[in-house]
């Protein structure tokens, strides 16, 4: 008995038995696993949020810009319903971008590229891929230009007032389907078959204008999925703006003729397109005609062959492929 208690340790200088662990305690909470990930909030929520905030904003957004007379052909109305959507599509990426901690230039419009090379770059192949196309319609004799219609000071405010109405345009439509949408989507999906949804359905919501054909539709499918490829390519949606905005601008001022399915006032020549419309795109204007379809791809390989793969600014979405 003696030897037992001299080789036992007084309570005193006993070494404590550790705390038991608790797995609950450091696991993450429910919430936090329906609404996270490793990368922060799941991509379906975080895209919920945005689509319907956006409808709730675009809704307020044209009430406002239709609710004063600002002239009879509402041109003045347009314009500000198209800055309206731009912003309407801005705020919630904003809200989103701060809740994730992404920074904004990751979302397609880095402000440090503002206006710069590749909007420039984007400017010139959009008057370039439209002049294409209708020489082309032209050469097929489905094409007539006309004569000159707009004079003096009403050519240079309408050729201003279309500039500024298809930069507002290229924004809100670029930014709307191709920014915080494409990169979200992106990471849920991968990047190509994100592309493929948002560009059919771009296609798809021109099926709303009046004068817009499936064959225009589709056009504006396979466009909407060249500028997915641009920003792949570029990293950002500056070139995609530019070449929108020149695009529509030339389509609409400069070669007058309907704008998938929209033939608006104020346009600089008298022309026509004549002929079948599977050729000169009939009601849904040039967009509407195979030969739309054979430019889109020149300006893909083209676009293929300036900024390949290897372009230093195309890192952006390279993880997501």
């Amino acid at each position: 008995m003696k030897e037992r208690e001299s080789q036992s340790e007084p309570a005193s200088l006993q070494r404590p038995t550790s705390s038991p662990e608790f797995a609950a305690a450091t696991q993450p909470s429910y919430a936090q696993t329906l609404f996270l990930d490793a990368n922060g909030l799941r991509p379906g929520w975080g895209l919920a949020f945005y689509i319907i905030t956006f409808l709730f904003l675009q809704k307020v957004v044209v009430e406002l810009a239709w609710a004063r007379d600002l002239g009879s052909s509402g041109l003045w109305s347009m314009m500000l319903e198209e800055l309206g959507n731009f912003i309407a599509a801005a705020i919630p990426a904003i809200v989103l971008a701060k809740v994730e901690s992404r920074p904004w230039g990751t979302l397609g419009l880095p402000l440090q590229a503002r206006f710069g090379r590749l909007f420039i770059t984007g400017m010139v192949w959009g008057f370039a891929g439209i002049s294409a196309l209708m020489c082309a319609l032209y050469a097929a004799h489905a094409f007539q230009f006309g004569h000159v219609v707009l004079h003096g000071a009403r050519l240079w405010r309408f050729a201003a007032f279309w500039a500024v109405m298809f930069l507002l345009v290229g924004f809100a439509e670029e930014f709307l389907f191709r920014g915080y949408t494409l990169f979200t989507l992106a990471r849920g999906i991968r990047f190509w078959p994100a592309a493929i949804i948002l560009s059919s359905t771009f296609g798809l919501i021109h099926l709303r204008n009046g004068g817009e054909q499936w064959a225009g539709a589709l056009a504006a499918a396979a466009i909407g999925f060249f500028f997915c490829f641009t920003f792949r390519r570029t990293g950002n949606l500056w070139f995609a703006i530019g070449f929108h905005a020149a695009w529509d601008w030339s389509e609409t001022f400069f070669y007058s003729v309907p704008d998938s399915g929209t033939v608006f006032p104020g346009h600089l020549l008298s022309s026509s397109l004549r002929g079948p419309a599977w050729l000169s795109g009939g009601s849904a204007g040039p967009e509407g005609s195979v030969l739309c379809f054979a430019v889109v791809g020149l300006a893909w390989i083209a676009l293929d062959r300036v900024y390949p793969r290897n372009y230093s600014g195309s890192s952006l979405l390279r993880s997501s492929e």
